[in-house]
Order: structure tokens, then sequence, then C-alpha cells
């Protein structure tokens, strides 16, 4: 007979294997060329200006590409989920361009860049995904150094509560954000304080604009340009 604590482990692990995300045919052969590697949540795993001589792989877990000042202040770069990799801006032999933390237990593939390089080589379709990657990654941070010159705290702040809950133009029934981030999370992302987000955020909430629980946080209607 099977115990109900066996059974619920039998559950939970088909329901961690149903769910977890697939690596393209290109990215698998490469991941298995690699050494894997655990790291448990919050920990760093690559560190901004270090030499950068490998490329990772993210097969489970999810993690934060982050840069900080030499005071402790962060912004908030991208959230990166499995399935994916990072560490590409490194393979040229250069400095880490950014941190990355864990949010979560992760695995990763640890490639070399010299096999990475190689693969590329053989195979023109990775090359172009890889270039389309890098290339909407740049975007993105340009987009992002242009909304802190240009954008008050409640622009950026409204800017990626859109994005993170993938808000259509035109579309204003509820969105919610998956999965919860934090308020600490969410003024790392804009640039600012966590009171003044949390000021924000509850200022919103008051508004009709957003609903905050303790699971999630769901946009309820198009946010204002301004606030």
């Amino acid at each position: 007979m099977t115990s109900k604590k066996n059974t619920k482990e039998l559950n939970d692990n088909m329901t961690t294997q149903s769910i977890k995300p697939r690596l393209t045919v290109d990215l698998q052969t490469l991941a298995d060329t690699g050494v894997q590697r655990s790291y448990r949540k919050d920990a760093i795993i690559v560190n901004e200006a270090e030499i950068g001589d490998a490329l990772f792989i993210l097969i489970q877990g999810r993690v934060r590409v982050f840069s900080a000042d030499t005071s402790g202040k962060e912004i908030t770069l991208g959230i990166i989920l499995a399935g994916d990799f990072f560490g590409e801006m490194s393979l040229d032999g250069g400095t880490r361009s950014a941190t990355v933390e864990a949010l979560e237990p992760c695995l990763c593939a640890i490639v070399p860049n010299a096999r990475v390089l190689a693969f590329v080589r053989e195979n023109s379709e990775f090359a172009i995904s890889l270039l389309q990657t890098t290339i909407i990654r740049a975007r993105a941070a340009t987009q992002a150094a242009r909304d802190m010159a240009l954008l008050d705290v409640y622009g950026r702040l409204a800017q990626t509560l859109n994005h993170l809950a993938n808000a259509v133009e035109g579309d204003d029934t509820p969105k919610p954000i998956i999965p919860l981030i934090t308020h600490g999370e969410l003024a790392a992302h804009v640039g600012a304080s966590r009171e003044m987000v949390s000021k924000l955020m509850k200022d919103l909430e008051r508004g009709g604009y957003v609903q905050v629980s303790t699971r999630r946080i769901t946009l309820l209607k198009k946010l204002p340009l301004r606030w």
C-alpha cells in the first residue's frame, strides 16, 4: 500500500515534471556538453565586472539580472526563466556586464565560451537565435536607460507593471502579474526606494487601478500616464 506521504511526493514530482520548461533542441544539445551545477535561492551565480569564461543555460529555476553601485543601490535589468540562457555578453572574453542572482533554487548547465563559439560556427540557426536574443536584451537595456533619464518614478513603475503583466494597448481586462513580485523587487526594477514604490502602489490600489493580495498583483484597468 502507498502511504499518503509517498503519494504526495509522487504527485509533487509529476507536477514538477509536467511544468518543467523544455530547452530548444540546440540549447539542449549545447547544455549536454556542459557541466550541471545547482544554486540555492539568493545565491550569486555570476558577479558584475568579473571575467566571463562560460555561458549559463538555465534548466530549472528563475534568476534576476541586476547592477549595483558602490553604495549597494541596485537596479534590476531583467528576469530570466528556465529554458533560456545568460552570460552571452562575455562570449568575447570580456567582463560580466551584470550580476545574476537565483530567485529560487536553480539548475544550470555551464558551457565554456570556446565550446559555445565552436557550436555557433557549426549551427547557423542557433547563431541567429543567439544574435536575436542579444539584440532584444540590448534594446531592453537601452529602453531602461531612456526611462531612467526621461521618466519619473511613477512613469517607470507604470512601465514595469505593464511589462510584467503583458499589458496590451486597448485591452482593459484584468491582468495578473505572475509570479508574485514584492515591492522591494519592484523598487529594484524601477530604480527607486521601496518606500516610494509602496506609497505609489497604495495610491494605485485606492484608485482602483491595481489589486494587491498576498499571492499576486493584478492590473484592473489601464494605468494613467501621470500620477
